[in-house]
């Protein structure tokens, strides 16, 4: 592929399977690629990602089939346009990490797949039988690892260069352009690093809450980083939390394929509630059994519910699914003779930074790619195992756009928004005024969003949360006794308080249930609202307000499931 401007500098933010995918295209395309990542190249939420990736890719499937079964999921607020690139692209995609080395699971019949909830089709691949993502990011890292270490031997080639233990602080901006990113390095020292254009590909912000399935490095730095430079932000009132983690310090995912495989859930009288909620039981969508078991949860006195896998038999659980396996061995438990305790937890985020079909943000010069990134494939909620799909179909797409200059995110028209300059001598992010409060406890701030902003919210709720937010103030700048550690929690908690400060307030203003965001106060979908909400900062505050609405996009996407 010849790239289309001569050797841009590009600075990759992130090392999951989006952020791999950039680097590997970027240097296919000519282009000399920074890699950043905030730990070790390995480290990212994409290795624990036990579910799979799922395309339309056998006899049975179409392309259209999955299109209709994401827009089904995503409860009227997909962007049609972008589940068609999903899931048309997403083939090609996957036969890509197969060259990459990724080796997918097979039978005598060849590859093998599974059926998740809400697929019409089995059509979800795996690896490593519940090791996707880590077979994943284990091929991905080798290619990427290979390539610096031959670009560096070798004059004349796309250069590409690895920044472990870096993280991002704030983007750098001059007037309405992203011209690079300051950095927090290992030394605890901050760094500037310019760059043509800027893919951030930093995951999601499970950290948010105090339950999660995410690595505890997933806090949402690109996001974060975004909002203050200036970016639209769109639809963070949707995030996704896991029906059913295991209930145990850690709450690792136990992955919606042992509910396809034939797992049910069991409340505490012994009764398969499920039957009772939806027609498609145990594999019902994922917001759907989540309030599902939080409610069962809150009528036993907060006591996990079951998920009753014995039926399958132990050669089954230990040969489909070695790390829910091993992980229920750690807490002492054997699956294959008991029901397992568990629980939702905080797992993906379907808002993000807003772009258009082609990553890109509302600022030039700025790309986002994976779980950073609302690209409108997901709508209010996700569908199981689209999310390594999208973030390697939007990553290569977002490499092909590089140069080609900015269109509206979403192809709508989005205002004017606010310029801020980025730091590169800051040891916290750059931030307007601060509450009058104490600084943000991190454990205080997950509880809140956890009572408040989790699987079941309200308005006053809601509307306390905001009050408290508000009222605290960033992290202080840290000393020069500080370790680098410390400073990169300093930064994490600063993002960690923008973030949840916009959640809340996207929350509020969303006044109906849809999807993954559930108000007790307004339990039932208002057509009205079927539409995006995107904000941005204002200059010098850290209240959110809403730019964009989109409902045009809503009345395309009830047309495509009407079809």
């Amino acid at each position: 592929m010849a790239p289309v401007a001569p050797s841009l500098r590009i600075l990759v933010i992130g090392s999951g399977l989006a952020g791999l995918i950039a680097a590997v295209r970027a240097t296919d395309a000519g282009h000399s690629v920074t890699l950043v990542t905030k730990q070790g190249l390995p480290d990212s939420n994409t290795r624990y990602a036990q579910g799979g990736i799922a395309a339309a890719m056998f006899p049975d499937d179409s392309v259209d089939l999955h299109i209709l079964d994401t827009l089904r999921a995503g409860a009227g607020l997909c962007d049609p346009a972008a589940v068609e690139v999903l899931c048309g692209e997403g083939p090609a995609r996957v036969r890509d990490l197969i060259r990459f080395g990724v080796d997918f699971d097979k039978d005598d019949s060849g590859v093998t797949r599974g059926l998740e909830a809400a697929h019409s089709r089995s059509r979800v691949l795996h690896a490593g039988g519940d090791a996707t993502g880590a077979a994943i990011e284990a091929a991905l890292v080798s290619t990427v690892r290979e390539r610096a270490a031959r670009s560096a031997q070798t004059p004349g080639i796309p250069r590409v260069q690895l920044r472990e233990h870096t993280m991002l602080v704030d983007l750098l901006v001059a007037g309405d352009r992203v011209t690079g990113a300051s950095l927090l390095g290992p030394d605890g020292l901050v760094h500037r690093a310019d760059a043509d254009a800027v893919i951030l590909a930093t995951g999601g912000a499970g950290s948010l809450f105090p339950h999660t399935t995410n690595p505890a490095l997933a806090t949402g730095d690109g996001v974060a980083a975004a909002w203050r430079a200036g970016a639209a932000i769109a639809d963070l009132e949707f995030y996704q939390f896991h029906p059913t983690a295991l209930a145990v310090p850690g709450t690792p995912l136990v992955s919606e394929a042992v509910r396809g495989e034939g797992a049910v859930l069991l409340n505490a009288r012994g009764e398969r509630f499920m039957l009772a909620i939806h027609p498609g039981a145990e594999l019902a969508p994922r917001d759907i059994v989540a309030r599902s078991i939080a409610r069962e949860m809150s009528a036993q006195g907060g006591t996990p519910v079951l998920l009753d896998a014995t039926g399958l038999g132990r050669e089954l659980l230990e040969t489909r699914f070695p790390t829910i396996t091993a992980a229920c061995l750690a807490a002492g438990i054997d699956w294959a003779v008991e029901p397992i305790p568990v629980a939702p937890a905080a797992h993906y985020w379907m808002g993000g930074v807003s772009t258009d079909l082609w990553g890109r943000t509302s600022l030039p010069g700025l790309y986002a790619v994976g779980e950073t990134a609302r690209t409108g494939t997901h709508g209010a909620n996700r569908l199981a195992s689209n999310s390594l799909l999208e973030a390697a179909v939007f990553a290569d797409r977002a490499v092909r756009a590089l140069g080609t200059g900015q269109v509206d995110a979403d192809g709508r028209r989005l205002p004017p928004v606010p310029a801020s300059s980025g730091t590169a001598d800051a040891t916290v992010p750059a931030r307007a005024v601060d509450g009058p409060g104490a600084h943000v406890d991190r454990a205080e701030l997950q509880r809140l969003m956890w009572d408040a902003a989790g699987v079941l919210r309200d308005g006053d709720g809601l509307a306390a949360a905001s009050a408290a937010l508000a009222g605290w103030k960033h992290p202080a700048p840290a000393g020069q006794d500080a370790t680098p550690a410390d400073r990169v929690r300093a930064v994490e908690d600063a993002n960690l308080l923008d973030l949840a400060r916009v959640t809340v307030a996207s929350a509020f203003a969303r006044e109906e249930s849809r999807g993954a965001h559930y108000r007790a106060d307004f339990p039932e979908s208002r057509p009205e609202l079927a539409h995006s909400q995107a904000w941005v900062r204002p200059a010098d505050s850290d209240d959110p307000f809403l730019v964009l609405e989109s409902p045009e996009r809503a009345r395309e996407a009830e047309e495509a499931i009407a079809c």
